[in-house]
């Protein structure tokens, strides 16, 4: 009997052992695939991504390491930056633009006159939204560790 309950405690901690390794390997893969997708063809903004039982949305953004003072500075902003590309990508936004050209003429002599162009074009861009649930996947240096690449991903 003791011989048995032995074999079986023996048999449930290798088996629990074995599960504990594969925790969160999904997220590894996920992460893993994006980073490679990142770096045969960089790019930022969001993309939907789709494996075989699930989708993902992305958001992938790059900050200037020399603005800021910390870390944890940057990768509130970085977060908050996320999250907006997310909103603007479900819930749209609303762009508005103004151009303004502003002309001067200076006479430089009595025959000639300088005429200065200058256009100032304003763009304004509206998004609502809120978006729950996005968290970071992974992030790591780019362009030789001036700046910092973020990727946040959420389970749709």
């Amino acid at each position: 009997m003791k011989k048995a309950m032995k074999i079986i405690l023996l048999i449930i901690i290798i088996n629990n052992t074995v599960f504990a390794q594969g925790y969160n390997k999904d997220k590894t893969s996920l992460t893993n695939f994006v980073k490679r997708m990142y770096k045969s063809a960089p790019f930022e903004g969001v993309r939907v991504i789709e494996d075989y039982d699930n989708k993902y949305i992305i958001s992938v953004l790059s900050l200037e390491k020399a603005k800021y003072t910390s870390n944890s500075i940057m990768t509130r902003i970085a977060d908050t930056k996320s999250k907006r590309q997310v909103s603007t990508f479900f819930n749209g936004s609303d762009i508005t633009s103004d151009f303004i050209i502003k002309t001067t003429e200076e006479k430089i002599d009595s025959t000639e006159v300088k005429t200065t162009i200058e256009t100032i074009e304003s763009i304004k861009e509206n998004s609502v939204g809120f978006v729950n649930g996005l968290e970071l996947m992974t992030n790591f240096d780019i362009e030789e560790g001036k700046r910092k690449l973020f990727i946040y991903y959420k389970k749709l």
